[in-house]
């Protein structure tokens, strides 16, 4: 009845993983205590569960990104320390099988459950109010992504107390992927909730690109969008043109361990540099699909705390496009050791030389900007300031690793590792964190603690460099990657120094949740935040802080590219505006209830309870079927409610003046 699972499968001879579980029970226990003695239930169902406003749906998919970045960075912390003590015959205090599961779980979740869903979050909240959109094209499609990529962070997080994760490392090769090598539960962990989460990225690509074409304010034209904007159009185009490769792929494998199909073995005509190539057909534009919008970021913060226009508008989109279109010929300089042959190794490290030509065009655009202008060092500007110099690093080994003879020398090595957390903390990260602070007051209508947030900044910079740059140092020296322990004592002090590298970080995280709680305990203490608190230049800043749900209450028509600040140049953004009834999607509770009957369905799939994939299969058509022939979903809001809550907003404008 419940195929292959018993309670042989929960691992009660670990006590990290079972004192891990029993934390999170007790946690979870708690919350919901609260939410009872609070009387909170029904908001948290009406306001956010069922909600498809898509600026809620944002700020759940970062909330959950940041639960899980602490997941993440667990994994880390754990590992930095098993390799600073296990050294010179220590077997240090994690076990082989467990340390392999830690180090293919901190890849799986930084990428898909913290880097993905964060910047997704902050597209879903900005880029709408960007274009003067009310809302994105398809609501409820929106509400079922982000529910969907849930139903993946349950499943990666029941792995740990109910069976096992995979042990194949974050891109899980095969053979060690297929069930000969890896007959446990573990890969089908890693391929369903991938395959949730995914399909909620792939949604999501797909509705914000559509979005982006079809609902921009009257007379934005395409070189008229802000580009964050741009970046997040590109960022979607290369969703809807990779993400179907990583299906395809986390499919074949599945089809292998299933039904014994032999796509990625060397028996019956398979290969497994099939899927070498299929993953890395994906994962290199996933790479950008992180960064660009990171880059959107930058684009943004830059000139508002320069004081100055963007410089370059036009070489800025034009090499965002650039780098969108080369994203998806680079990929092979993941594998140029598996024996491709000189050619081919030369084209693609040609490719991947060619692509640092217009990332550099951006970050002398940025330069430039910043260029005699009157800098203002908010904390967001400082990330972005953090972020140039750790990514130009970062960039610059990467065109190092471009040379297919050096990377025959370091791929293994950790040199590797420390180039890719380069680029990923140093470009992509730190632009989301400068996105939150600059972007927080405009969402929540509260000032951030600008204390609170240099103490983050600076124990993340000084946490980064202590904890990576030893790694180059290392890669150089012979370490290679996926080691649990050594025998070399001149790799000691780096490694001891890497793990103190990570305790700062530890303290970047825990500043950066305090920022957050200090700021919404003191905001009543702040001024109100309304309108562009640092004259920001695009049109989300003509809008209240926090905006109302429908956004504007009368949809601009634009211009120019700087259409928002010409007019309040010339006075006419304080004109009485006239009100029309505004149609509005109906929260929905179907997205929910469809996910969370597919996450069931891949906890059944990966413990072959068949009887209950197949009942949760037609439960999931019949939530889709609910949809399809839901007549009620829309309202439309009065003029007299518009009213009323404009009105509101101005009352307060009038106390804060």
């Amino acid at each position: 009845m419940f195929g292959k699972l018993t309670l042989d499968d929960i691992p009660y001879h670990e006590p990290i993983i079972m004192v891990t579980v029993a934390a999170i029970i007790l946690g979870g226990i708690a919350v919901v205590a609260g939410l009872t003695f609070f009387r909170k239930w029904g908001v948290l169902w009406n306001d956010w569960i069922t909600t498809v406003d898509h600026k809620r749906i944002g700020i759940m998919y970062i909330f959950v990104a940041l639960i899980m970045l602490v997941r993440g960075f667990a994994d880390a912390i754990m590992m930095r320390t098993q390799l600073a003590i296990a050294g010179g015959g220590n077997e240090g205090f994690l076990p082989p099988h467990h340390y392999d599961q830690i180090f293919t779980a901190h890849g799986v979740i930084m990428i898909f459950f913290v880097a993905t869903p964060f910047i997704t979050g902050l597209m879903n909240i900005i880029m709408p109010l960007q274009i003067g959109a009310r809302d994105v094209s398809f609501p409820w499609l929106n509400a079922l992504s982000f529910w969907l990529f849930v139903g993946g962070v349950i499943l990666v997080n029941l792995s740990l107390g109910i069976g096992e994760f995979a042990q194949t490392g974050w891109v899980a090769y095969p053979p060690l992927s297929g069930i000969k090598y890896s007959p446990g539960v573990g890969v089908d962990y890693y391929i369903w909730s991938l395959q949730l989460s995914g399909l909620g990225t792939l949604l999501t690509g797909v509705n914000l690109f559509v979005t982006i074409l079809k609902m921009r304010a009257p007379g934005m034209k395409l070189m008229m969008m802000p580009v964050f904007t741009w970046t997040t159009l590109v960022t979607c185009a290369i969703i809807i043109a990779a993400f179907p490769i990583l299906t395809a792929a986390l499919a074949m494998l599945t089809l292998d361990r299933y039904l014994d199909m032999h796509f990625f073995t060397n028996e019956l005509g398979g290969n497994p540099m099939m899927y070498v190539n299929l993953i890395w057909a994906w994962g290199h534009p996933e790479v950008y699909i992180l960064v660009l919008p990171a880059f959107g970021v930058f684009s943004e913060v830059t000139p508002t705390f320069a004081r100055k226009k963007l410089f370059g508008y036009n070489s800025m989109i034009g090499a965002t496009v650039a780098i969108g279109i080369l994203s998806f010929i680079v990929w092979l300089h993941h594998f140029f050791t598996m024996g491709s042959g000189a050619n081919v190794n030369a084209f693609f490290g040609i490719m991947t030389m060619i692509i640092a030509i217009p990332t550099g065009v951006k970050i002398f655009t940025w330069l430039f900007t910043m260029y005699r202008g009157n800098l203002v060092f908010s904390t967001p500007m400082l990330w972005v300031l953090g972020s140039l110099v750790t990514f130009t690093i970062g960039g610059m080994t990467g065109v190092l690793l471009a040379i297919p003879g050096a990377d025959f020398l370091l791929h293994n090595s950790l040199f590797l590792v420390a180039h890719f957390h380069n680029v990923i903390i140093g470009g992509a990260l730190f632009g989301y964190f400068a996105g939150f602070g600059f972007w927080f007051p405009k969402v929540f209508g509260i000032k951030l603690n600008e204390k609170l947030g240099r103490y983050s900044f600076w124990c993340w910079i000084v946490g980064f460099y202590l904890a990576f740059i030893p790694m180059y140092i290392l890669g150089f020296m012979g370490m290679t990657r996926r080691l649990n322990h050594y025998t070399n004592p001149d790799w000691s002090p780096y490694l001891k120094i890497s793990a103190l590298g990570a305790v700062f970080i530890l303290f970047g995280i825990i500043f950066f949740i305090l920022q957050i709680i200090v700021s919404v305990r003191d905001h009543k203490k702040l001024p109100a935040v309304s309108g562009d608190p640092w004259d920001g230049r695009t049109l989300e800043w003509a809008t209240a802080s926090p905006p109302p749900f429908y956004n504007f209450a009368v949809v601009p028509h634009v211009d120019s590219l700087d259409y928002w600040h010409e007019l309040k140049k010339k006075g006419l953004d304080k004109e009485a505006p006239k009100y029309e009834p505004i149609h509005m999607p109906r929260n929905a509770a179907t997205p929910f209830v469809i996910s969370m009957i597919g996450t069931v369905l891949g906890f059944a799939l990966i413990w072959h309870i068949w009887w209950l994939a197949i009942v949760c299969f037609f439960g999931m058509v019949a939530g889709v079927f609910m949809r399809v022939y839901d007549e009620n979903i829309d309202y439309v809001v009065s003029v007299e409610e518009i009213e009323k809550i404009e009105g509101n907003h101005l009352n307060k404008e009038f106390k804060k003046v």
